[in-house]
């Protein structure tokens, strides 16, 4: 009898360029295994077609998926690893990691033209609050809007003049083949990326030993290492707090060099700390990191988050 595997994934173009990706490294390690690809929308995806406000939270692509594959309609889910709450449901886990694709940051829609040659008081789009603390940084004079959609919206936009760039994830673009439209690479120490970003996370039910040994074939070690750290800064600050967080990690041999930051978008302040220990324990090294973070500052910065949303 024919194996056979059935994989969740967002109905975007970049989500099921993701889902392919895991499908052939699958079919390549386990010849004969039929993978098919099954689009889900999620709350998050509704959000993004609508008017309106933008829907934000833990969770809002990935939840639909989830309980698909608890439900059994699926076997397993890629997701952006980004995109995946660090209170994962107790019968869920995260069973392999592809190898990561650039974890960086990039300016997009400018035709070419860096972040300092734009013209002053630019408008530039991110719905991120992580990237917009730390763009402004870089460039104080510039103008942050939210923006919705997909990445082929947010690259027509800009070239429609609704703002003259955006700020994307360099994943997400050489995925989709769109090199080209990369005008400016931050580097880790400019804009530190969100936990898990360029890596993608694949999910199956926490008890089925028989999809969990299909999928170590996806696994590789570092990038699991790496966001597994990455993950583990984000719990130690609260579970997955609402503050602007970015950590990135890098493995070399039996090191893990991890940074991590919060900051607190209405003073702008971050705070932002390194440490390097053993990749075998990577989210001992998170733990530790995260209380240097928050002793030196982190913690002021959640609590001006908190008062914030209380007030608002």
């Amino acid at each position: 009898m024919t194996e056979r595997l059935v994989i969740g994934s967002r109905r975007s173009r970049l989500a099921m360029r993701q889902a392919e990706s895991v499908k052939e490294l699958l079919t390549a390690a386990h010849p004969g295994l039929q993978v098919e690809i099954v689009p889900i929308v999620t709350a998050g995806d509704r959000s993004q077609e609508r008017e309106g406000s933008l829907l934000t939270g833990k969770g809002v692509f990935v939840q639909e998926i989830e309980e698909a594959l608890l439900s059994g309609r699926i076997d397993a889910a890629v997701h952006s690893a980004k995109d995946v709450p660090v209170d994962l449901p107790g019968t869920c886990a995260l069973v392999a990691f592809p190898a990561r694709e650039d974890a960086r940051d990039v300016l997009a829609g400018t035709k070419g033209r860096w972040l300092s040659e734009l013209p002053p008081n630019a408008v530039v789009a991110t719905s991120s609050p992580r990237r917009a603390v730390q763009l402004k940084v870089l460039r104080s004079d510039v103008t942050v809007v939210p923006v919705r959609g997909n990445v082929d919206t947010r690259l027509r936009k800009a070239a429609e003049g609704e703002y003259q760039a955006a700020v994307l994830a360099a994943a997400g673009l050489l995925r989709l083949g769109l090199f080209d439209e990369i005008s400016q690479w931050f580097e880790p120490e400019e804009m530190l990326p969100a936990p898990g970003q360029g890596a993608l996370a694949v999910e199956a039910r926490a008890a089925d030993e028989r999809v969990a040994a299909l999928l170590q074939a996806c696994d590789d070690a570092a990038t699991r290492t790496a966001v597994l750290a990455e993950r583990a800064f984000l719990t130690a600050l609260g579970g997955g707090c609402d503050a602007p967080v970015g950590a990135f990690g890098t493995v070399e041999g039996d090191r893990l060099d991890l940074s991590g930051l919060v900051a607190a978008p209405d003073s702008g302040r971050i705070v932002r700390d390194s440490l390097s220990g053993a990749a075998a324990d990577p989210e001992g090294l998170a733990r530790a990191l995260a209380e240097r973070v928050l002793a030196g500052g982190g913690q002021e910065c959640l609590d001006e988050v908190a008062r914030g949303r209380v007030g608002s």
